[in-house]
């Protein structure tokens, strides 16, 4: 059937409409006259609405449209023909639909361009539109929009604080997140930079760390302490996640927000309580070991006098023979005198040697040795350097008790023969060193075991005094003790060991 709006010869069309390329096309496209029929349709236009060349050419380009749209659609391609414009962009008109042989709609994309073209009956006007199926990638976003919805809905049911930023704006902020910055609504927090939330003190932390995280080439995840400020005015304590999403940009970056306000506040009141323990504790030392001064110092000075006295009055009586004490009973009375005033000293010099407090550490220290190896055989050096003259009395009882301490763990557990006692005076620091060539510590020599007491004691000593306390195992076998001990005698330390 001839149709008088279609050329003569469509053959004899521009060579641009009739090209190769066209029909190799893979978006299609489809060229309409001046009254709107359609006089080119390209096979990719063709499986796009599912209806062969055969159907269409020579057809109003309404057959293509749904019918909701027709009269729209007309419109503007009139308006277009009449503006002179040679192309546009059919975007205007809002979402556009083809309609397809089964009577089934969807979405396109459209450009129409004015085409001049020429056959034997003269010039003529030709309009190609350029479409584009877009039912897959409307497909493909309602997928990712159904994915977006449950990991939204997924970050909403987690109990921890989740914001995404780019820059400094907040993008999304989770329902845990709104909770923890008293915050009605989530969607409140979306908008707002990051450091109108965060509180002054943690801002340039922050900055830091993100700009780390989005520079980095490596998915690195870092963490952080600092401070977010409430709606109410009040802060909160919390430890911050950052890592940059791995997005082709690199703009966004989550943030992990943990609420530590609380363990925050128990781990001060803890760090307060062991302080005020060990504040009770060094009181207790002092008083203990003030009681054992008085204690040694009535031992020798009344009890011993008075043992010596007794037993030159008995010596008095060892040349008078009597009928009632004979000389050899004085003789017994003299010995259980003598034994007594040894058993009284080394009472005295166990609870506290007097020579600490009249003759100084270095002598003390001295005749601790030589009783160490006269009891147990021992062989004990002593490397003491010249310390100063006036030590506070807390620095020189707590390092003559370590190395009692010290001793007799190594009597009991070390099963060594020898062991060296070196004391320096370092600048502000007294080093006290014993080492020895026993079975040495366990596999964790730092950590002290639960049932060790002496060295929870003397650790315990050495934190009183602000002081530092190193145990190891010598390379040729043995161990090794090292205390540092300020010469200020500090009892304030407030750090844990």
């Amino acid at each position: 059937m001839h149709n008088p709006c279609l050329p003569e010869d469509p053959l004899e069309l521009d060579p641009v409409i009739q090209s190769g390329a066209i029909h190799a096309a893979l978006e299609g496209i489809v060229t309409i006259d001046e009254a709107m029929h359609i006089v080119m349709i390209n096979p990719a236009a063709q499986r796009m609405f599912g209806r062969p060349a055969a159907q269409v050419l020579g057809q109003d380009l309404s057959v293509l449209i749904p019918g909701a749209l027709r009269e729209l659609h007309t419109a503007h391609v009139q308006a277009f023909m009449a503006s002179g414009v040679v192309e546009r962009p059919m975007r205007a008109l809002g979402p556009l639909a083809g309609l397809r042989a089964d009577g089934s709609e969807f979405p396109l994309e459209a450009a129409i361009c004015q085409v001049e073209a020429s056959s034997k009956l003269g010039g003529h006007r030709y309009f190609t539109a350029m479409l584009r199926d877009l039912s897959n990638e409307h497909k493909l976003a309602a997928q990712i929009d159904q994915i977006n919805r449950r990991m939204r809905a997924l970050f909403d049911l987690l109990p921890v604080a989740i914001w995404i930023t780019e820059g400094e704006s907040v993008v999304y902020a989770n329902k845990a997140c709104a909770r923890l910055f008293g915050a009605a609504q989530r969607e409140s927090l979306t908008g707002q930079s990051i450091y109108a939330l965060l509180h002054p003190t943690t801002h340039e932390l922050v900055r830091e760390k993100v700009a780390h995280a989005l520079a980095s080439e490596e998915e690195e995840v870092l963490a952080m302490h600092g401070k977010i400020a409430r709606r109410d005015g009040s802060s909160r304590d919390v430890e911050m996640v950052v890592a940059a999403l791995p997005d082709h940009s690199r703009t966004l970056v989550q943030i992990v927000i943990y609420d530590i306000t609380k363990q925050t506040h128990e781990r001060r009141a803890l760090l307060e309580s062991k302080r005020t323990l060990r504040e009770l504790a060094a009181s207790l030392v002092d008083t203990r070991e003030e009681e054992r001064r008085r204690i040694a110092r009535e031992l020798h000075d009344e009890l011993g006098q008075q043992l010596t006295a007794l037993k030159l009055e008995l010596s008095a009586l060892e040349g008078i023979e009597t009928p009632c004490i004979p000389s050899a009973r004085t003789q017994s009375m003299i010995q259980m005198v003598d034994n007594t005033v040894a058993a009284t000293r080394r009472i005295s010099m166990d609870l506290r040697p007097l020579m600490l407090d009249d003759l100084g550490l270095s002598a003390a220290i001295e005749w601790l040795a030589q009783e160490t190896e006269r009891r147990s055989g021992l062989q004990v050096t002593l490397r003491c350097d010249p310390l100063p003259d006036l030590l506070p009395q807390k620095v020189l009882t707590a390092l003559y008790r370590i190395v009692q301490e010290a001793l007799t763990n190594i009597v009991r557990h070390a099963n060594a023969t020898r062991v060296v006692i070196a004391m320096a005076h370092t600048g502000s620091f007294i080093e006290l060193r014993v080492e020895d060539n026993g079975a040495g510590f366990p596999d964790q020599p730092q950590r002290v075991p639960g049932k060790s007491f002496g060295l929870i004691g003397i650790r315990e000593r050495v934190l009183m005094l602000g002081g530092e306390l190193s145990l190891g195992n010598l390379p040729g076998g043995g161990a090794s003790m090292v205390v540092k001990l300020p010469l200020s005698g500090a009892d304030d330390a407030q750090g844990d060991s």
